[in-house]
């Protein structure tokens, strides 16, 4: 019944076409949109007005939210489902958005979080996801990535660990099927044990050495480079590309490396 109801509402979302400055926000804001086949920027349209629709979105911290907002933030999370069933985002219900850098009220470091250093008596977040709870998004970080204007992608990362949590446990897993997770475990765990080798020897990675923070952390971060970086990814780890190209089904196009990641790898 559920099922039913839920496929009347897209439908009616659906019968009105996607409002032409809906594009040129995407245009504007989300580069690797840019980088979609027509048929590929045709369903990530349709995703981005469901999206938009059935989350609950807030402004916090003083911030007026606006419809921009709200379309550069969906179209950066339906690229993630792009070639797969956005049922992988059942655990998104709400968007909480907020100027820019959060601080925590003091605590232990949740797992979810991309800290940055402690400031006054909490730390700064630019982005959180919680199990069974809201999406929380810094907006100038959020414009930043999706403009490619900074490495990383907060909500690549953010939705990313909405996907691994999709099967209710928080480990870096998304869901799978039994075949599927043999073959996850041996590459992911084998690409977590290389970035670790890495850092103790100092050898640059593609992957921001925030992965290596444990396991969920890692699939976050992997999933950013494989959307933002992805020609430096399978040139590193050509087994981990193939592994998220397969559950992502997406071969994504990447932006020219600048001179200075060019000289990392040389």
């Amino acid at each position: 019944m559920f099922g039913w109801l839920s496929k009347r509402r897209r439908d009616r979302i659906l019968a009105e076409p996607m409002p032409p400055s809906w594009d040129a926000i995407i245009d504007r804001n989300v580069a690797l949109a840019r980088r979609l086949t027509r048929s590929e920027r045709t369903r990530l349209g349709q995703l981005v007005q469901v999206f938009v629709a059935e989350k609950h979105w807030e402004g916090c911290g003083g911030l007026e939210l606006t419809e921009e907002m709200q379309v550069t933030i969906a179209a950066q999370a339906c690229i993630l489902v792009l070639g797969r069933d956005d049922s992988l985002y059942s655990d998104v219900a709400s968007i909480l958005v907020y100027p820019s850098t959060m601080i925590t009220p003091p605590r232990r470091l949740g797992t979810f979080e991309q800290p940055r250093a402690p400031i006054a008596e909490g730390h700064a977040i630019l982005g959180e996801a919680m199990l069974g709870g809201p999406v929380i998004l810094a907006w100038d970080t959020v414009l930043a990535g999706g403009r490619e204007e900074i490495s990383g992608n907060v909500v690549f990362h953010e939705l990313a660990h909405k996907i691994d949590m999709a099967n209710g446990a928080i480990d870096g897993t998304p869901p799978l099927t039994r075949r599927e997770r043999l073959r996850w475990q041996k590459v992911m765990s084998a690409a977590y044990d290389e970035l670790h080798a890495r850092l103790r020897l100092g050898v640059h990675s593609v992957i921001d050495p925030y992965g290596a923070t444990n396991e969920a952390e890692f699939f976050a971060v992997a999933t950013e480079t494989f959307f933002t970086r992805p020609d430096e990814l399978a040139f590193e780890n050509p087994a981990l590309y193939a592994l998220l190209s397969d559950f992502y089904q997406l071969v994504p196009v990447g932006r020219a490396p600048s001179w200075d990641e060019l000289m990392l790898f040389s």
